[in-house]
């Protein structure tokens, strides 16, 4: 979650709450089994035939390295999601969460060790366009609500998105490395209760328009808006909406000092 850097006072009463799927008490409750509980986190879908077809699937063709695995993905992952285009490209290491919510279209590439969780996402579900990029070790995490990406688009290395409120990515829209795009914020009301215990909520989605192109190290919170063809520098932290057709950079000096 991100902070709410200007530390604000959330008003008691009825105030929103983000209903994320709570994993701690998935994972240990005592109320169900463990094949119930594994299913309910990775699978998603019920039945036995379900869980089998997860498990050979991920666990033969997931790992496997060369083109024989390259081919074994690609002809069994799509069984899995909810849709799949033709022509796309499954690296080594995909973790998937709740497959059945996850559409990709045409010619996607999602490189090695990457994570799709759609286990927040409710029917919306995780959509991917075609013609799209996602490079190594990039995060795709639906906690409490959907993610669209848009077609032709390239989100860079180590990467997360983050969904709390919503993330729609528009079409032709450049991602650099390590950057973080959503989230939410906790209450604080309340300090004798932990804020973890308070909730969670979201300023609204975030909306990226088309043809965006997007720096190194970027956060971007919760509730924006970056207009269509806007360049965003690297390092910034996006709290606020961006026109279109507008360079934001952090306003910022380099000072040099002689050492003697």
């Amino acid at each position: 979650m991100s902070a709410n850097e200007s530390a604000e006072s959330i008003t008691a009463g009825a105030r929103p709450t983000l209903r994320k799927p709570p994993v701690l008490e998935t994972v240990f409750g005592r109320e169900t089994s463990a094949i119930d509980k594994y299913r309910a986190v990775f699978v998603g879908r019920g039945g036995l035939g379900a869980l089998l077809r997860f498990e050979l699937i991920t666990g033969i063709a997931g790992s496997m390295p060369g083109a024989l695995g390259l081919w074994l993905r690609k002809i069994s992952y799509p069984k899995l999601l909810a849709r799949s285009g033709r022509g796309v490209v499954w690296g080594r290491n995909v973790a998937l969460r709740h497959p059945g919510r996850i559409t990709v279209g045409e010619r996607v590439a999602v490189d090695d060790h990457c994570l799709l969780d759609a286990r927040g996402a409710g029917e919306e579900g995780i959509r991917i366009g075609d013609d799209t990029l996602i490079a190594r070790d990039t995060i795709i995490q639906a906690k409490a609500s959907w993610i669209r990406v848009g077609g032709r688009c390239v989100i860079g290395s180590q990467c997360q998105l983050s969904s709390a409120g919503g993330i729609e990515i528009g079409q032709a829209v450049m991602i650099a490395g390590q950057c973080y795009i959503g989230g939410g914020r906790y209450y604080t009301d309340d300090p004798a209760v932990p804020m973890r215990d308070q909730g969670a909520y979201a300023k609204g989605p975030v909306v990226i328009e088309d043809d965006v192109w997007i720096g190194a190290g970027v956060v971007v919170q919760d509730g924006v808006r970056i207009g269509r063809g806007s360049v965003i520098g690297a390092g910034m932290v996006v709290r606020e909406d961006v026109p279109p057709m507008t360079i934001a950079v952090a306003h910022q000096r380099l000072v040099c000092l002689p050492r003697s």
